[in-house]
C-alpha cells in the first residue's frame, strides 16, 4: 500500500510493457554502474511508477512524456496535499531518469527541463548555534574528564566530537570500523551512501577524544567479543542509528545528528570554508546540494550587518517599510 501522501494514486496502473521495461533497465544502471543502494532504487523506482500510473491515465508512456506531463503530474500532488518535500524528491529521481534517457539517446528532449522545483528547494537546512554545539560538547567532556569516566561517558563523547568534527550521516557512525581510523595523520575513512569512499579530516578534540575512548573506553564495552565496528553497547554490540540519535538529543533536546552534519557545513562556511572543500568533507555528489550553505551564511552575514553596522538596523527599516 501507498504510505503518507502518496495514497492518492490508484493502484494497479503501473502495467504497460514499455513502462515496466524501461524503468527495470534504469534500476539496473543505478544499482550497477551508480552503485546505488537498494532502499534507494527502490525509492527510485516507486517516483517513476507513480509518473507512469499518471501517464498511462492519459495513454501516455515515459519515454514520451512532455513538460505538461510532469507539471499536471505535480501539480495533482499539490492538489490532493502531498508535501512539497516529498514533491521535490519525485521531482529529483524524475530528473535522473529522464537525464540518464538523453544521456542514452532513448529521447531527444527532457521533459523535466524547464519545471520549476518546488518551494520546499529553498528551505534551509537547520542547524545548531556554535554555542549550543560547544555546550553539548563540554557537557559530555566533562563526563569523558573525571577520572572514574567508564566506557560509555567515553564513547558518548567521541561521538559527538566526530559527528560535529566530520559532519558524518548516523550510519556512517554507526558502520565506521576501527580500521578506518587514521589518527596518527588526523583522518577517517568514510563509506557513505552507495558504499562511496571519502576520506574526513579530523581536528585535535575528536583525534583526542577518539585516542582515549579506544584505549580506555573500548575495551571496556567489547569484553571477550570481537567486533569491528568503533562504537559498541553496553553488551559489545555496534550500536543502532536509532541509540546515536536518542544519545544526541539527550544533550540537548532541539539536536540531532542530522543536525550537528548541518552545523558542522554552516560553521565551516561562516569561518570561511570553500565550497568545494564541504563538499569533499560531507560527500556530496553534487555541489548542487552544498550550495545552500551559502544561503545559510549570507543569512548569518545579514544577521551580522544589521547588529553591528551602523547604519544597518535604519536600512533594514527602510527596505521592510
Amino acid at each position: 500500500m501507498p504510505r503518507g501522501g502518496d495514497n492518492w494514486f490508484m493502484q494497479g496502473h503501473f502495467q504497460t510493457t514499455g513502462n515496466v521495461q524501461i524503468v527495470r533497465e534504469y534500476m539496473v544502471y543505478l544499482r550497477v554502474e551508480k552503485g546505488m543502494s537498494a532502499a534507494t532504487c527502490a525509492a527510485y523506482r516507486r517516483d517513476l511508477e507513480q509518473f507512469a500510473e499518471h501517464l498511462e491515465g492519459h495513454n501516455g508512456l515515459l519515454m514520451a512524456a512532455q513538460q505538461e506531463d510532469v507539471s499536471g503530474f505535480m501539480e495533482g500532488m499539490r492538489s490532493h496535499g502531498v508535501e512539497s518535500r516529498s514533491i521535490a524528491r519525485k521531482l529529483s529521481a524524475l530528473r535522473g531518469f529522464y537525464r540518464w534517457l538523453l544521456l542514452d539517446k532513448k529521447i531527444a528532449h527532457d521533459p523535466t527541463v524547464n519545471v520549476e522545483r518546488p518551494s520546499s528547494w529553498k528551505v534551509l537546512p537547520k542547524s545548531l548555534a556554535e554555542s549550543e554545539v560547544a555546550e553539548m560538547l563540554e557537557k559530555t567532556g566533562s563526563a569523558a574528564r573525571v577520572a572514574a569516566a567508564d566506557g560509555l561517558a567515553l564513547r558518548d563523547h567521541a561521538i559527538l566530537e566526530l559527528l560535529y568534527a566530520g559532519g558524518l550521516r548516523v550510519a556512517e557512525i554507526c558502520s565506521l570500523r576501527v580500521e578506518d581510523l587514521q589518527l596518527d595523520t588526523g583522518r577517517a575513512l568514510v563509506r557513505g551512501k552507495g558504499d562511496k569512499e571519502r576520506i574526513v579530516p579530523l581536528g585535535r578534540s575528536a583525534v583526542e577524544a577518539l585516542e582515549k575512548y579506544l584505549a580506555l573506553g573500548r575495551p571496556e564495552l567489547e569484553g571477550t567479543m570481537r567486533q569491528h565496528e568503533v562504537f559498541l553497547s553496553v553488551r559489545g554490540r555496534p550500536l543502532t542509528r536509532q541509540w546515536v540519535w536518542e544519545m544526541v538529543r539527550s544533550t540537548n533536546f532541539h539536536a540531532s545528528p542530522h543536525k550537528l552534519r548541518h552545523s558542522c557545513a554552516t560553521h565551516m562556511v561562516d569561518h570561511g570554508a570553500d565550497l568545494r572543500s564541504v563538499q569533499t568533507i560531507l560527500g556530496h555528489a553534487d555541489i548542487a546540494t552544498t550550495e545552500v550553505y551559502t544561503h545559510v551564511a549570507l543569512g548569518r552575514l545579514k544577521q551580522v550587518h544589521r547588529m553591528h553596522h551602523p547604519r544597518g538596523k535604519k536600512i533594514v527599516s527602510e527596505v521592510e517599510a
